[in-house]
């Protein structure tokens, strides 16, 4: 699957999902499309690639957009919100309560994203506010009627505080809360960044998933997978050892940037999106296991 390209979520008629092109990578950020009575996207891009978006919308012939649905307000899952909701004015955008401000006035939202992301900030558009009339509050629990399908809200706030996944007939949407599927790999890669993460509310996250009995998982970062419980335990490892390792570099450098170098010269990351967004996803990673340490946030062991 290339940049732009659109397929069917397997098993469905009126699910479809798009490759964004995100960081000029494929296969890293993927947009959900509900082709049903009442049209809906779960996730929106960094908004740089919006296009790709519009360019699917039209291949479905989708002129009109009820619903647009961010997991979170980090804004590779947030920042083509207001452009959507410019774009299609009949549009509701629903978040989780907590990030509702967050889109209304996206100042800090910037500010966060540019000091964590360092270097790959050029790869983001400055996202556009969404009229404070047309966004609301969603929370554990609610859910929104698309004609035909009905998707429920869950809280997930291991990767962040204001993320929901979201489910409909055994599909479950994870944003960030089961984290990275590499499909040519069949394996989950940690999603770690600061300064929000909390490894034990990412371990309650994926037990709560488990706890849907899902048939497929659709994931932000990347596409549908059948479910396998076994592949949801396997990430509950890697959370674990990944913090684990983390806090043993720490004890072993000097300081935290060289923490940093230590994994980015090691990582494996490079092999599957390339060099630079492998060596800026591990940095990210890390510092957000940094942060978890500082914070206390890091039991699970």
């Amino acid at each position: 699957m290339a940049p732009g390209d659109l397929e069917a979520v397997p098993d469905t008629s009126d699910i479809y999902y798009v490759d964004t092109g995100m960081y000029d990578v494929a296969g890293y950020g993927a947009v959900y499309i509900f082709d049903t009575d009442e049209p809906a996207v779960i996730d929106t891009g960094i908004g740089t690639n919006r296009e790709r978006i519009f360019d699917a919308l039209d291949e479905l012939g989708i002129d009109s957009l009820s619903y647009v649905l961010p997991t979170h307000v980090h804004l590779d899952h947030a920042g083509g919100a207001g452009f959507l909701a410019e774009a299609f004015p009949d549009a509701e955008v629903l978040v989780h309560e907590r990030g509702v401000d967050h889109l209304v006035d996206p100042s800090r939202l910037i500010e966060g994203t540019k000091a964590a992301v360092g270097d790959m900030w050029p790869y983001y558009t400055e996202p556009k506010p969404v009229p404070e009339e047309r966004i609301d509050g969603l929370t554990d629990g609610d859910e929104i009627d698309l004609g035909g399908r009905t998707l429920t809200a869950h809280e997930a706030p291991g990767h962040a505080p204001h993320q929901l996944v979201f489910e409909t007939d055994g599909i479950v949407f994870t944003g960030d809360a089961a984290g990275i599927y590499v499909a040519d790999r069949d394996e989950i890669r940690v999603t770690s960044p600061p300064p929000q993460f909390d490894v034990q509310g990412c371990l309650d996250d994926v037990s709560m998933i488990q706890s849907l009995d899902p048939e497929t998982l659709c994931f932000a970062h990347f596409g549908p997978r059948s479910y396998d419980e076994r592949l949801l335990d396997g990430y509950k490892r890697t959370l674990v050892e990944w913090v684990q390792a983390v806090r043993e570099q720490r004890d072993r450098h000097a300081d935290d940037e060289a923490v940093i170098d230590y994994f980015v010269t090691n990582t494996e990351l490079t092999e599957i999106w390339g060099t630079e967004k492998g060596w800026a996803e591990t940095r990210l990673n890390v510092r957000g296991v940094l942060s978890a340490l500082d914070q206390g946030r890091v039991d699970g062991d």
